[in-house]
């Protein structure tokens, strides 16, 4: 079954090395995941719009075994939760410092999207500075 076709652009964009969020054509609100209709004011005319990939990470945890099925691969790595200059949040994969390192990271540091480093179809972003 093909990816609905709000996923396929944000994908898309990552694969193109952009984050993209949604954006309400009506009330002008960004919103993060992709949606039908706006969260804000429920219109159904969203568009994209490119966001500058910086953010505050608010939270991770760095899988070492026991990933899901179809994850155990990837081990180890690390998600968290940024919450982006635009004001949305967004579930993210963590770049390590070095290999399967993520020990500098701490909540409410600087981060900024560097692409989709990971391999999966989701993005991935490291410390600033880091």
């Amino acid at each position: 079954m093909p990816n609905p076709t709000i996923v396929s652009d944000f994908r898309a964009g990552l694969a193109s090395g952009k984050l993209l969020i949604q954006k309400c054509g009506d009330c002008g609100e960004v919103n993060m995941w992709p949606r039908y209709a706006c969260p804000h004011c429920q219109s159904e005319n969203l568009g994209w719009q490119e966001a500058n990939g910086k953010g505050t990470l608010h939270s991770f945890c760095v899988l070492r075994q026991g990933a899901p099925e179809g994850f155990e691969e990837d081990l180890p790595y690390a998600i968290g939760v940024v919450k982006l200059e635009e004001g949305v949040q967004l579930a993210v994969r963590l770049v390590p410092d070095a290999s399967e390192d993520w020990s500098s990271y701490q909540c409410d540091d600087q981060v900024e999207f560097v692409g989709k480093e990971s391999g999966r179809e989701c993005a991935s972003f490291r410390r600033v500075g880091g």
